[in-house]
């Protein structure tokens, strides 16, 4: 079988370069030499960001991610380990080969990984440009063909490796949906007119601060000018000031709102549910997950959703522990995601990082740090004792297969969405190349269940736990499990 691939790749080279393409000798070599060291492909991505808004922004930043995923695994896995000669030139015409010829080995091609790489990413936030992509990518791996630099299966292995880095880049950083999840109908919230009886709590400590921002209080009065706003600052106590607002509130007979990141979203979580009091989630944080998961991707969205009194009744997830280390979470909630073992990691230096270089790529760094440098935790989940890299529990079911979530069709489903990282010989090397080539689903190394509760104990002292992007130390023993539609929110 090698050999008859082989040969059929070394006789459509041979067809390629005997067959005359109009045109082809002035454009393909040239957009061959522009595409190195992806060159082409930054400079796409910079023009994007620069005239195509912020959106678009996190377009080209996906891409140029995806990019150097496949660069590095085509350079580090696969040249290595394949160590394929380059075509003979001989039946290509002059006029068609490069200037300078590349010196690597031939398989798989970096730039067809690059270019499907880039394309890929483009369209997994941006469909409509990924597809005005698709024909100047496809162009790009072509040339590498025509010019005689590479054969056929060389560029095929190339893109192929290419698409499975843009959704092993997705895997780590989700792109945002456009469509809202569909969690059940609540009749619990009431219509506020220009948001009166809204009292929205500001935490201007929330989001990334690479840039100075505008007054959080500004954006809400924009759109519900009767909504009442309190602002949190550096030195005030949060879980004071919502405690203030839900009493306000409730005196209102109005919701509470909250302005601010997944973090401050779970620590008014607590305070609505305790008021009953319907919450208002206004996005300003760096991620701000739930509210996506929402359908709410602005404040415009929220507001639309408090003035027409549009709500739903979503899950909460719950954990508690034995309550015998000192220091450690004895209880909480999520309405996103919980982790023990790299993720909260992950958590720590993805917020470390992400003044310096921007929320989003600071999580792909922290990412591959975690992979690279983290240890395995040893414990105990359901009774059976595991060596893992990661536990990760998500309130309901995340679409996607991998070790980190994507994003949620259902937010009132009642069911955790669980998922190990194992550890063991050449995991992180095995969950990489299962993530790069679409096969998670099968990889040994991942886990994947749902389920209503979970136990997880034996857990060492100093093992940290992450909830909804905040970080606290783990107690010896945690049990997790749902409230069902326990929090009216608002949504379009």
């Amino acid at each position: 079988m090698r050999e008859k691939l082989s040969s059929w790749d070394r006789s459509l080279f041979d067809k390629v370069a005997a067959r005359h393409w109009p045109g082809g000798d002035r454009v393909l070599p040239r957009l061959s030499r522009g595409a190195d060291h992806g060159l082409l492909w930054l400079g796409v991505a910079g023009g994007a960001a620069l005239l195509g808004g912020p959106r678009a922004g996190r377009a080209a930043l996906r891409g140029v991610a995806s990019l150097a995923v496949a660069s590095a695994t085509v350079n580090t896995l696969g040249k290595r380990t394949v160590r394929r000669g380059r075509p003979v030139l001989d039946a290509v015409p002059v006029i068609r080969r490069l200037s300078r010829q590349p010196f690597t080995t031939s398989f798989p091609s970096g730039h067809a990984a690059s270019a499907a790489a880039f394309a890929t990413g483009v369209a997994l936030e941006r469909p409509g440009w990924g597809l005005a992509l698709a024909p100047l990518a496809a162009s790009v791996c072509f040339s590498r063909v025509y010019t005689g630099v590479h054969y056929p299966g060389d560029v095929l292995a190339g893109a192929a490796l290419g698409v499975g880095a843009a959704f092993a880049v997705r895997g780590l950083a989700p792109a945002l949906s456009p469509s809202a999840a569909p969690a059940r109908p609540s009749a619990g919230a009431p219509a506020l007119p220009d948001g009166r009886g809204l009292v929205v709590v500001a935490n201007g400590g929330s989001g990334q601060r690479t840039s100075p921002r505008a007054a959080p209080g500004a954006e809400v009065l924009k759109e519900l000018p009767a909504a009442e706003v309190v602002a949190c600052g550096p030195g005030d106590s949060l879980a004071d000031v919502l405690e203030e607002a839900a009493v306000r509130a409730a005196g209102l007979g109005g919701a509470l709102g909250v302005y601010g990141g997944d973090g401050t979203v779970n620590a008014a979580v607590g305070v609505a549910l305790r008021h009953r009091l319907p919450l208002a989630v206004l996005p300003g944080g760096t991620y701000n997950h739930f509210a996506h998961d929402l359908g709410v991707h602005s404040v415009a969205d929220a507001a639309r959703a408090v003035r027409a009194g549009r709500a739903a009744a979503v899950d909460v997830g719950r954990f508690s522990g034995d309550g015998r280390r000192p220091g450690a979470r004895h209880e909480g909630h999520f309405v996103n995601t919980f982790g023990i073992g790299a993720y909260p990691e992950l958590v720590r230096i993805r917020e470390r990082w992400a003044p310096r270089f921007g929320a989003w790529p600071a999580g792909v760094a922290a990412a591959v740090r975690v992979l690279r440098t983290g240890t395995p935790v040893e414990l105990r989940v359901n009774g059976r004792r595991r060596r893992l890299w990661a536990l990760f529990a998500g309130n309901c079911a995340y679409r996607g297969l991998g070790p980190t979530p994507v994003r949620r069709h259902d937010l009132a489903d009642g069911q955790l969405d669980v998922r190990l990282i194992l550890a063991g010989r050449l995991a992180r090397t095995r969950l990489l190349a299962a993530a790069l080539t679409g096969m998670l689903k099968h990889s040994p190394v991942l886990r994947a269940y749902r389920t209503h509760r979970l136990s997880v104990d034996g857990i060492a002292p100093g093992t940290p736990l992450a909830f909804d992007g905040e970080i606290a130390p783990a107690p010896g023993s945690v049990w997790l499990a749902k409230d069902r539609r326990a929090l009216v929110v608002y949504r379009p």
